[in-house]
């Protein structure tokens, strides 16, 4: 199985990563179009963020971001990689279409097929002619239980294209709902479970969901920690720790989803390091053992990127 890779850097093997992932989050952005202003990470934000990001190196070891702006959420990939550069930690880069209300008016007369050789033109040869190839397919989404139309289209592109590439698919449920539906949707297009992370569970009240999801294979993202306006941590915790204990420790991915300048500690939020000070302490007070934390935050997300499934965490 590839080892490598693709950051906005350059190649980089998996094994070389020692230190913990941070499996969503957004250093550049811009959902100005249905978010509000508020919903953006510029390039005037690019100095905070770098800093943010050197500071997590130096007192946690913080090794990889997994980027997940996609085309039409104000991807910005020479930004990604003067921010990795500035901090030091190595910035993985996304390619898709986000969910419906952002998704390009051309989408809705482009067939599946045809937005799949698009991704695979970029994950080949690099986003927009800038030669920074995207490592990672996401987030690709949808909003309610079942996707639109127009959804199941850029999903299932986005399945073709992981199939064509290698490369894994990373999706936006939005409030945690409908992760059945895209994983049906995803692997009918004949992408295994192993190559796949359902969005926002941690924003879904349902320990059998969960449960469920993950005895496919699947990767199941808490991946909006500290987030409280849409979900307590104290919920998080319970439903992080139902899921460990039910034997799917090998199945969850963790991470912040920063997605809003107002979060960034420069501007009085919780920041990137909001996971490493605040959650994974009680995760650890709750009994989760160093190994296991490892697991959750190294182990699995680089298992995700490479379609490495190895064994148990």
């Amino acid at each position: 199985m590839n080892d490598l890779l693709h950051t906005v850097s350059g190649p980089l093997s998996a094994s070389a990563v020692r230190g913990p992932v941070l499996a969503h989050e957004h250093l550049a952005l811009d959902l100005t179009r249905g978010a509000g202003r508020s919903a953006t990470l510029t390039p005037g934000h690019r100095a905070a963020i770098a800093e943010e990001l050197a500071t997590l190196r130096e007192e946690f070891g913080l090794a990889l971001v997994i980027e997940l702006t996609c085309r039409g959420m104000g991807r910005d990939v020479h930004g990604l990689a003067r921010i990795a550069e500035r901090s030091g930690v190595a910035v993985v880069a996304a390619t898709g279409w986000y969910y419906e209300p952002y998704h390009p008016r051309e989408l809705s007369h482009t067939s599946a097929e045809r937005l799949a050789r698009t991704l695979v033109g970029e994950i080949e040869r690099g986003a927009g002619g800038t030669g920074i190839r995207p490592g990672v397919i996401g987030e690709v989404g949808s909003h309610g239980d079942v996707p639109s139309g127009q959804e199941v289209k850029s999903l299932t592109a986005a399945a073709q294209a992981a199939v064509a590439t290698g490369l894994s698919v990373a999706t936006h449920a939005q409030f945690g709902r409908g992760g059945h539906a895209q994983l049906e949707l995803l692997t009918a297009a004949g992408l295994p479970p192993h190559r796949i992370s359902i969005g926002h569970q941690d924003l879904l009240d349902d320990p059998a969901v969960h449960r469920e999801l993950a005895a496919t294979g699947a990767y199941i993202a808490f991946d909006t920690v500290g987030k409280e306006a849409y979900q307590s941590d104290s919920v998080r915790l319970r439903l992080l720790l139902a899921l460990l204990e039910s034997g799917h420790a090998d199945r969850v991915l963790l991470s912040c989803d920063i997605s809003r300048h107002g979060y960034l500690v420069s501007e009085g939020g919780w920041g990137y390091g909001h996971l490493f000070r605040s959650f994974l302490p009680r995760l650890r007070a709750a009994g989760v053992d160093d190994d296991m934390i490892d697991g959750l935050t190294r182990r699995n997300p680089l298992r995700f990127l490479t379609g490495q499934e190895g064994a148990r965490a």
